[in-house]
């Protein structure tokens, strides 16, 4: 794998990638702190992928963009890869500025809505309810339910309306096609967008240079497999060209698509055998929360915490769901593993 050369650009800036494509970067409030947005040229304005998160902080980085790298050539719509707040954060804001529209997943649209409502198993009570069954400690409990609907600061109003992508739709933005690649573990119907012509692939949280993105278990689907999912998802990007420029919404682009797909692959696959080794080593059976520190061998702060504990209930059950662990359930509803 090969990083592009180009240094990313400062909030406020913007750094042509490629021909009529424009890298923008927005600070997060998070230890994973910046998302990259992109801007695709229009004869009469630009195509926007992916928002940043809706603080004041980012929305005064539009203002200077609105300033300076859009002039007199607005937004004529706007896609949304997924509904993670630094992706969709800024979407309303900015299609009620610019009266374009918000392409975006049907199931992605309804999470973004059931997220701020606190329905459809999605709610603080029920991460609460499914964490405590995991074993998650009462101190970190009760610090998730203090901050409140986190979901709801970084997306503070849900898209009204939207133009709906489906996997395999052609989207155009600027003088291509694009095609949607649907893609699934890390959200519930993520839209990448692939354009073989150009060598591009925005891949949103799908691909990502360094890191894996977050693949976890939530409330509304307890006993799911989202790494199985997600490792079947990453099919569908290995075959395009070796030449394809990646397009990721953290970290730098880069080159070499089969081979990132190959390391995530071994990167999960390595994970889930020391899993596993933990738990064939363990005296007894062992909760997700538990076995977290065989994930994630650092200090993790609230929010790297949230994360943690839904990755490891799903790898845990990849292991169960593949016949590598056994999983029961106590009298008092506690979930536990072995191998």
């Amino acid at each position: 794998m090969e990083e592009h050369a180009l240094h990313p650009p400062a909030p406020g800036h913007a750094v042509a990638i490629a021909p009529g494509v424009l890298w923008l970067r927005m600070p997060l409030p998070f230890a994973l702190d910046h998302i990259n947005l992109w801007l695709v040229a229009e004869p009469d304005g630009h195509t926007l992928v992916d928002c940043g998160y809706g603080d004041a902080v980012t929305r005064g980085h539009w203002h200077t963009h609105f300033e300076t790298t859009l002039r007199d050539r607005p937004i004529r719509r706007i896609i949304a890869t997924h509904c993670h707040p630094d992706h969709l954060g800024n979407a309303e804001w900015l299609a009620a500025r610019f009266g374009c529209t918000i392409a975006m997943t049907q199931a992605e649209f309804l999470a973004s809505h059931a997220l701020i409502a606190g329905g459809a198993g999605l709610g603080q009570a029920d991460v609460g309810g499914l964490f405590a069954r995991h074993g998650m400690p009462a101190e970190h409990l009760a610090a998730l339910a203090a901050r409140g609907n986190h979901y709801h600061r970084g997306v503070p109003e849900a898209p009204h309306t939207f133009l709906r992508l489906i996997d395999g739709d052609r989207v155009a933005a600027g003088p291509w096609q694009w095609e949607v690649i649907a893609g699934y573990g890390h959200s519930p119907e993520h839209a990448s967008l692939s354009c073989v012509p150009a060598r591009l692939l925005i891949s949103g949280d799908m691909l990502l240079p360094r890191i894996s993105t977050n693949v976890a278990v939530w409330p509304g689907e307890p006993d799911g497999d989202p790494v199985a999912r997600f490792l079947s998802s990453l099919s569908r990007f290995a075959p395009l060209p070796p030449d394809t420029l990646v397009l990721p919404s953290h970290g730098r682009p880069f080159y070499g698509i089969a081979e990132r797909v190959d390391a995530l692959r071994r990167h999960h696959a390595e994970r889930l055998a020391e899993l596993h080794a933990a738990l064939a080593a363990a005296p007894s059976s062992r909760t997700a929360s538990d076995m977290i520190p065989v994930l994630f061998r650092r200090e993790l702060d609230l929010q790297q915490r949230f994360f943690a504990m839904g990755e490891a209930i799903a790898h845990l059950n990849h292991l169960w769901r593949s016949g590598r662990a056994s999983r029961e359930v106590a009298p008092d509803g506690t979930i536990r593993y072995a191998a």
